[in-house]
């Protein structure tokens, strides 16, 4: 099935970064980033903590074949819409927005991974007092960080000045927060995010 960006851009699952293929080791019993986010967020749904989904894409059918009448078979579509984050929600009365990306590089996090929409959108969400972040897992050692949006947004307008094309590890070791991988919750963000907006959530 061949699916297109809005620009007409064929899209290539291959190149998404997000859903890194490659299985992990017995700690993570072959999960990806998404599908332990996926399970967090389950358990904090069960467990009445937080109400945090994946969002939709809008996906538009433009051409469908009917190999047998009781059986379609989707040919050609293309998104609607840029995606902005993967996932919202609400979090002790605050809106909660974030994206979710793996890489392989493992001293650096490649900003090409980021695009331009979702910067504007993360900037966006947080003028007007909202949560967001990037949480990003390092394939090969298994590290997983939450970087603050205001973070994030530092090191874009650095590239956009000239400066480096990516985040260096030692970055977002110091500017973000390590997530321990659990089990119950598999990755606890939510603690994170209480350790740094203590004072503006609700009790």
């Amino acid at each position: 099935m061949a699916i297109h960006y809005p620009n007409g851009k064929k899209y290539d699952s291959r190149h998404e970064s997000r859903t890194d293929e490659k299985k992990y080791g017995y700690a993570n019993r072959g999960m990806t980033l998404e599908e332990d986010i996926n399970e967090t967020n389950a358990y904090y749904l069960a467990h009445r903590i937080a109400v945090i989904h994946k969002k939709p894409t809008p996906v538009q059918i433009v051409q469908v074949d009917y190999p047998h009448r009781s059986a379609a078979v989707i040919k050609e579509a293309y998104f609607k819409t840029p995606s902005t984050t993967d996932y919202n929600g609400v979090y002790k009365g605050r809106y909660i927005d974030f994206e979710a990306k793996e890489t392989r590089n493992e001293t650096s996090f490649p900003l090409k991974n980021i695009h331009e929409h979702q910067i504007r959108h993360i900037r966006d969400v947080i003028d007007c007092g909202g949560i967001s972040f990037l949480i990003i897992r390092f394939a090969k050692s298994e590290e997983i960080f939450l970087l603050e949006g205001k973070y994030l947004l530092q090191f874009w307008d650095r590239m956009k000045a000239g400066g480096r094309k990516s985040i260096k590890k030692e970055e977002i070791a110091a500017f973000g927060h390590r997530i321990p991988l659990g089990i119950r919750p598999r990755i606890d963000y939510i603690r994170i995010i209480d350790s740094i907006y203590r004072d503006i959530l609700c009790p």
